[in-house]
């Protein structure tokens, strides 16, 4: 795939996914750059099981950009899990008003984050390496965050114990979910409730993508909590606690 056809194709993912970015040129050829370093290094590194390019562009770039509008002006945003770091890619991108932290447990996974970063010229891009429940205990992170963001990481109890102690009052975290978002977001009431945060939107969302002249759908949702509480002193507890005992 050219750059052109690159830039072709996710202007009319945008288009059919109701989507309004104006992107600039040098974005387009960011996003493109960034999504052939992402391929190719997926053949030594376990990143996406996604290999083809359309595929990548609908179900990648523009999965993770349905929530950028989420995102204030100017925000700090952490994407907690980050793994190949589409989520921070895709808003480090497209949001240059905001700084983006890309987190995971995986060091070689932040190294290519921060290594991609740093090759298709993007400045507003961090990386940190450990894990979610011990960095959020450190003041330099915890709730220090307007958004933090999670995609394909753990299920929504445990999701909201690792990343609602980084969000600052009045910010927000956001979990992009899959079909049974919804479902996670009941089990998880308690939880968010205890940690301090409270529902704002589930945002119900059918994603659209081309395949082979026909154009499919799967349902996606965009889980918004809002934090209108500090979170207590004693979460997130240990990673086999929430695991074993989610609240």
């Amino acid at each position: 795939m050219t750059l052109p056809e690159f830039e072709s194709v996710l202007k009319q993912m945008f288009a059919l996914n109701g989507l309004s970015l104006r992107l600039q040129e040098n974005q387009y050829k960011q996003m493109f750059d960034a999504m052939n370093i992402i391929l190719e290094k997926n053949k030594v590194m376990n990143l996406t099981a996604i290999c083809s390019e359309n595929e990548f562009i609908a179900r990648h770039w523009v999965d993770a950009l349905t929530a950028v509008d989420l995102i204030p002006q100017g925000a700090s945003l952490l994407d907690v899990g980050t793994g190949g770091g589409i989520l921070a890619l895709a808003y480090a991108v497209t949001r240059p008003d905001i700084t983006v932290l890309a987190m995971d447990s995986t060091a070689k996974k932040t190294d290519f984050v921060c290594e991609c970063a740093e090759k298709i010229g993007l400045g507003n891009l961090k990386v940190v390496s450990g894990r979610a429940e011990e960095l959020s205990k450190d003041k330099k992170y915890r709730e220090r965050f307007d958004v933090v963001t999670a995609r394909a990481v753990a299920a929504m109890p445990v999701l909201s114990e690792l990343c609602l102690p980084f969000v600052k009052a009045g910010g927000i975290f956001c979990a992009l979910k899959g079909k049974n978002g919804s479902e996670e977001l009941t089990q998880a009431s308690e939880a968010i409730k205890t940690l301090g945060g409270r529902l704002k939107e589930d945002k119900f969302i059918s994603l659209r993508e081309i395949s082979g002249g026909d154009i499919i759908s799967s349902d996606r949702h965009l889980l918004i909590i809002e934090k209108n509480s500090k979170t207590p002193e004693i979460y997130p507890r240990r990673y086999a606690q929430i695991t074993k005992n989610p609240l």
